[in-house]
C-alpha cells in the first residue's frame, strides 16, 4: 500500500510545466524499505494462489515412448527471503526477488503401451529469481494506472518426490516433469506479478488528487515537475493550491522557488510553502468567507466593553449625543487576502481589514457612524493532526487608522481597547476554531502519519514523518 501511494505521486507528473511547486514531499530510503515490504508481501499472498494447468507429454525413454499426464497441481508454500526495491535514477522503481522457494503437491499417471500407473509427487523448487520495472501513467481521471514492465522469471533447482506406483516406471520421466512444471511457473510468475501490481490501481484511485476542505475550498495536489529520482530519494512537487470550489482561479502571485533541507530519520518529508497557505486565504476571502458581523451578545458577558452607542460615546461623544441607547454592529471585511510569512521557529500572518460600524436604529435599519482601517499581526503555531495541517494564532499588535467619519473627527487611539476586546474575545476565538478543523495533507487510502515532527523553516513549513497503513 505504502508503495502503491508512493508510485501514484510520481505517476501523476506531466512531462513538462514551468510552475513551480507550493508542496514539495521527500521519500527516504526508509520509506523506500517500508514500501518493499509490503510490496514484497502483496506479491507473496498473490503467489500463493498460484495453481498451474495440468500438463501432459509424451517423452523417449531408453524403453520406448511414455506418455505422463500432471493434474491438480496447487501450491503449498512460497518463500520470498531476499527482495529489493532499488530507485533507477532518472526512471523509478525496479523491484528483484532471488533465491525464493516454493513448494507443490500434485498428481501424477503414466501410460506405457499396456502398463498404466497413478500416484501423487511433491515438488520443491530452489533458486528461483524475478524481477520488474515497474510504468506508471495517469488514466483519464488525472489518477495514476501503474503496470508492470521489462519482467523476467528464472526456476532453477527441483527436485521431486513421488508416491504411489512403481518406481522403476516414474524415474523414466522424472526429469520431464521438472522441465515441465519449470517452464509452466516460469510463465506464471510474470503474468502474476503484472497482476497484483495492477491490482495496485484500485488503491491508487483513492489518492486525493483533489480534496475538499469545506463549502469554500478544495486544494489540488497534483504534480507540477518531474520528479528527482536517486539512489536512496525520490523528490517531486505538487501544486498545492487551493481553489473555490468549482472554481479554479489562480491568484494574483505565484509560488517562490524553495528547497527541504536533507533528512533521512523519517520515511518521508512534506514541505507546504507559504503560498499554499496565503492561496488559501486568497480562495476564502473571495468567497466573502472572511467577512464577519459582529453584535454585543458575541463578547462575553464579563467584558465592561458593550457594542453600544453608550460605550462608544464615551470615546466618541458626538455618537451618544446623536444616537443616544441605540446597540451597534461591527463589519469587519479583509481589504485584501493576509500575508502568511514562514521564517525558522516562526509564523506569523498580517491582515489588511476594514471595520464599519453602525447603529441599529429601532426599526432594525443600519446607520453607519465610522469606518477604520485595521491592520493586525498575529503569530501562527502550525501543527499536524491526523492527515491534516491545522493552526492557531494569537494577537500579536494592531494598528487602527480612520478611513470615514459620519460623525465628526474623534481620535482612533481612544478606540484601541475596544477593538482589542473584539479581536481577542470575538475574532480570533472564531478564527482558530476554523484553523483547528485543518486541511488534507496528501494521502491514500487509510494512510496514518505517525512519529510526526513539524519545524517552520524560511518561506515553508516542514513535516517529517513515518507511515502506516491500516486495512
Amino acid at each position: 500500500m505504502f508503495l502503491c501511494w508512493c508510485l501514484s505521486l510520481v505517476a501523476l507528473i506531466p512531462l513538462t510545466t514551468s510552475t513551480n511547486p507550493g508542496v514539495k514531499v521527500k521519500l527516504t530510503a526508509k520509506g523506500i524499505e517500508y514500501g518493499r515490504q509490503l510490496a514484497v508481501a502483496s506479491i507473496l499472498q498473490k503467489l500463493k494462489t498460484i495453481k498451474l494447468d495440468d500438463v501432459s507429454g509424451k517423452v523417449r525413454v531408453s524403453i520406448g515412448k511414455v506418455k505422463y499426464s500432471l493434474k491438480n497441481m496447487n501450491m503449498v508454500d512460497v518463500g520470498l527471503p531476499t527482495a529489493t526495491l532499488d530507485l533507477v535514477p532518472g526512471t523509478g522503481p525496479k523491484l528483484s526477488i532471488v533465491n525464493a522457494n516454493f513448494r507443490l503437491n500434485g498428481n501424477w499417471r503414466v501410460k506405457y503401451r499396456f502398463v498404466k500407473d497413478s500416484g501423487s509427487f511433491k515438488l520443491n523448487g530452489d533458486d528461483i529469481s524475478f524481477s520488474t520495472s515497474l510504468s506508471i501513467k495517469t488514466d483519464p481521471t488525472g489518477r495514476p494506472a501503474v503496470s508492470s514492465i521489462d519482467c523476467g522469471a528464472n526456476v532453477g533447482k527441483m527436485s521431486v518426490r513421488f508416491r504411489g506406483g512403481a518406481s522403476w516406471l516414474y524415474n523414466l520421466f522424472k526429469k520431464s516433469i521438472s522441465s515441465a512444471i519449470r517452464k509452466a511457473m516460469q510463465k506464471k510468475i510474470c503474468p502474476l506479478v503484472a497482476n497484483a501490481v495492477s491490482d495496485l490501481n484500485n488503491n491508487l484511485k483513492t489518492l486525493n488528487v483533489l480534496a475538499k476542505v469545506d463549502k469554500f475550498a478544495e486544494i489540488e495536489y497534483s504534480m507540477v515537475a518531474s520528479p528527482a529520482v536517486s539512489k536512496t530519494s525520490i523528490d517531486f512537487g505538487l501544486k498545492g493550491e487551493f481553489y473555490n470550489i468549482g472554481k479554479h482561479q489562480e491568484p494574483p502571485f505565484s509560488p517562490a522557488v524553495f528547497s527541504l533541507p536533507p533528512q533521512i530519520n523519517n520515511m518521508l518529508y512534506i514541505g507546504v510553502s507559504s503560498f499554499t497557505i496565503e492561496s488559501a486565504a486568497f480562495v476564502y476571502n473571495t468567497a466573502g468567507a472572511l467577512s464577519l458581523y459582529i453584535t454585543d451578545d458575541m463578547i462575553p458577558k464579563i467584558s465592561p466593553i458593550r457594542l453600544n452607542t453608550r460605550t462608544f460615546g464615551v470615546f466618541i461623544p458626538q455618537i451618544a449625543k446623536r444616537f443616544p441607547g441605540l446597540m451597534m454592529k461591527l463589519l469587519v471585511k479583509m481589504a485584501k487576502a493576509p500575508v502568511i510569512t514562514f521564517e525558522p521557529n516562526n509564523a506569523t500572518v498580517q491582515s489588511f481589514a476594514s471595520v464599519t460600524a453602525y447603529a441599529i436604529q429601532p426599526n432594525a435599519t443600519l446607520t453607519p457612524l465610522f469606518v477604520l482601517n485595521l491592520v493586525s499581526s498575529v503569530s501562527a503555531r502550525v501543527f499536524v493532526s491526523g492527515t491534516r495541517l491545522a493552526g492557531a494564532v494569537t494577537l500579536n499588535k494592531m494598528d487602527l487608522t480612520l478611513g470615514t467619519s459620519y460623525v465628526g473627527d474623534f481620535q482612533v487611539g481612544t478606540l484601541n481597547s475596544i477593538f482589542q476586546t473584539v479581536l481577542n474575545f470575538v475574532v480570533i476565538p472564531r478564527m482558530n476554531a476554523q484553523l483547528a478543523k485543518g486541511y488534507p495533507l496528501p494521502t491514500l487510502g487509510k494512510m496514518k502519519l505517525v512519529n510526526t515532527q513539524l519545524l517552520v523553516l524560511k518561506d515553508h513549513v516542514m513535516i517529517g514523518t513515518d507511515v502506516q497503513f491500516t486495512g
